[in-house]
């Protein structure tokens, strides 16, 4: 994952540079900012690309985003912004619309119509992940997408609450991903957002099956890594929080190759690994651990430990603790 920074920029230089990186990274905006903070602006953006998809999460101070019709006519590259709002909030105006925005919701801005975007100017500093696609990939009429343009997108229930949360995972774990990895994450990422946006037009009919079934499959894996601390964390209430029965969520696993349960013990097995291997909180008790991670029984955890890699969590943890100290 690339970073810039206005920290390694002179403070007086700041808001100019970072007008700058606003049209590299996206499109030219007329950005505009309380004088008090032009000075010594700070903003901080990581960028990954998912395929055809740009990923941009981003850390900035309150400010005014303004795509001008003079900036459209200048430069149309024809794209759309989706932003997921993880820390503060503002108000988006577009087509004599004026909606808040708050943390968890989803935005979408079509950058071929004019609009304006203010962060909440009490709110020190604002963090969101901006994904930035061809208009072109999204498989809805445009007379329908600008319906949406600049509509906030509930993240606190239904569907939109569903995408929040496997945005927020994005988020957070941009720079964990392989490039194969990025890859099919553009995907899915597609997939969630047509989801979440069919749904706010009430037309989830024209989604494609398969595209539909990627999308709850990606939400569902969210929901149980978010989960899995959980000992009461399973097939039923899995289902149940998506809305859908037992059988047509074990048939999603089925057809990704895995079982539900087995999903969900190798990714807890995957989070005790980690803490095992971390050299800081070897205090800490193994069977402390594993409950940590919803594994109710010590003897069943270190069997099916052992049975993942070969080694009891006793062993894995010494030969950690060996290698840290050589």
């Amino acid at each position: 994952m690339d970073m810039i920074s206005t920290a390694d920029v002179p403070e007086g230089e700041r808001f100019a540079f970072w007008r700058e990186v606003s049209a590299k990274l996206w499109v030219p905006y007329d950005l505009r900012c309380d004088p008090q903070l032009a000075g010594g602006f700070e903003a901080r953006v990581g960028i990954s690309d998912f395929g055809p998809v740009q990923a941009t999460r981003l850390t900035v101070v309150p400010h005014e985003v303004h795509r001008t019709p003079q900036l459209i006519r200048r430069t149309d590259p024809e794209v759309f912004k989706l932003g997921f709002i993880a820390h503060g909030g503002g108000i988006a105006a577009h087509d004599g619309r004026q909606a808040d925005f708050r943390v968890g919701d989803l935005m979408l801005f079509d950058t071929s119509r004019p609009f304006l975007v203010k962060h909440t100017p009490h709110i020190p500093v604002s963090q969101m992940l901006l994904l930035r696609f061809p208009r072109s990939l999204l498989p809805f009429p445009d007379r329908e997408l600008r319906r949406l343009s600049a509509v906030r997108i509930p993240g606190d229930r239904g569907i939109g609450a569903l995408s929040s949360q496997f945005l927020r995972q994005l988020a957070q774990r941009m720079d964990e991903f392989s490039p194969s990895e990025t890859t099919r994450l553009a995907t899915l990422t597609l997939d969630v957002l047509t989801t979440a946006l069919a749904d706010a037009l009430d037309s989830s009919s024209t989604v494609p099956p398969p595209t539909r079934q990627r999308a709850l499959l990606a939400r569902i894996h969210t929901f149980i890594r978010d989960h899995l601390a959980d000992p009461d964390l399973t097939p039923y209430t899995i289902a149940a929080a998506h809305h859908i029965s037992l059988r047509y969520l074990h048939k999603l696993f089925q057809q990704d190759g895995h079982t539900v349960a087995g999903w969900i013990r190798e990714r807890r097995l995957e989070q005790c690994r980690r803490d095992l291997a971390d050299p800081l909180p070897t205090a800490r008790p193994i069977h402390a651990i594993a409950a940590r991670w919803g594994f109710t029984s010590p003897a069943h955890f270190s069997q099916a430990f052992r049975k993942a890699y070969g080694l009891s969590p006793r062993e894995f943890r010494r030969q950690c603790a060996t290698v840290h100290t050589d």
